[in-house]
């Protein structure tokens, strides 16, 4: 019987021990890290953030952690000592009036949904931003051109613009934008359209970037800090939407964050080194919020 015993033992003790090489004790869903790829702790991120006046938080729209740190990060310098103006990619600038009226508290979610094009991942997303400003009283902007205005330049050109209503002008950047195609972002476009949408496509992207670029500073003053939600791309490899910020006010403290997905978040792959001062690198793993 003892002997009997033991040999359960030692198999119980053994299959235990297969198990705990199969499978790690620690599930780690993200870690953060600098441009050079060393590891760093959200403490030093909100630091960073902390010393700059406009801060891009670039994201994947679906990634759980990178909405659930964009709260966190907003939360935090909310109290802190600077005013802090909130802005997004994901309300386009025509929807401008719907969106101050929500957060003043003049109208509500329906409401909102009936007067403004929100996102299908509104609710689980950005209501959360936009009730933070709503909370605590702040400025949120639209800041994206309509999509319309995009899709026009995709088909016709930045030249179809100048065709608009002088009120149509004023939901984007003031024209002509300036644009360079030779910057490596708008290059790999092209690159990966393999050839759809010709010259358009990266310029339709620009006139996004720039119409962001042109309401955060037209929104921003002195002595405020800015923070603003937007799709990695669009401020990935300090491009994009820091681009047009830097040609009108090269003075500014600005601060880049990035999302990425890998298989193994302990070390930043390196494909992913420098595309912003900062890079939350999420497990692919990671369920997503569609």
């Amino acid at each position: 019987m003892l002997r009997k015993s033991l040999l359960i033992f030692v198999l119980i003790t053994a299959q235990f021990s297969l198990f705990s090489q199969q499978v790690s004790p620690q599930v780690i869903p993200y870690k953060i890290f600098n441009a050079k790829g060393k590891e760093v702790s959200f403490k030093k991120l909100y630091r960073k953030a902390l010393q700059s006046d406009i801060i891009l938080f670039g994201e994947y729209h679906n990634n759980a952690i990178a909405h659930w740190l964009q709260f966190e990060l907003t939360n935090f310098l909310l109290v802190s000592e600077k005013p802090l103006v909130l802005g997004a990619e994901m309300f386009e600038a025509d929807n401008q009036e719907p969106l101050t009226a929500y957060v003043k508290g003049e109208i509500d979610d329906k409401q909102l949904a009936e007067q403004a094009r929100l996102w299908n991942n509104f609710s689980t997303d950005y209501k959360p931003l936009t009730d933070l400003a709503k909370e605590d009283g702040r400025p949120f902007v639209a800041t994206n051109i309509p999509r319309r205005y995009a899709s026009q330049v995709f088909r016709e050109g930045l030249e179809s613009l100048e065709n608009l209503t002088a009120e149509e002008k004023a939901w984007m950047a003031p024209l002509p934008i300036a644009y360079d195609a030779d910057l490596p972002g708008y290059q790999a476009m092209l690159e990966m359209a393999g050839g759809h949408g010709g010259d358009n496509l990266p310029k339709a992207q620009a006139i996004k970037d720039a119409t962001m670029a042109h309401f955060i500073l037209a929104n921003f003053q002195p002595g405020q800090r800015f923070i603003h939600y937007n799709g990695s791309y669009h401020s990935d490899n300090y491009e994009g939407i820091l681009w047009y910020l830097k040609r009108q006010e090269p003075n500014l403290r600005y601060l880049t964050i990035s999302t990425v997905s890998q298989e193994d978040v302990t070390r930043l792959e390196k494909e992913n080194l420098g595309r912003a001062d900062f890079i939350i690198c999420v497990d692919q793993n990671m369920t997503n919020t569609y």
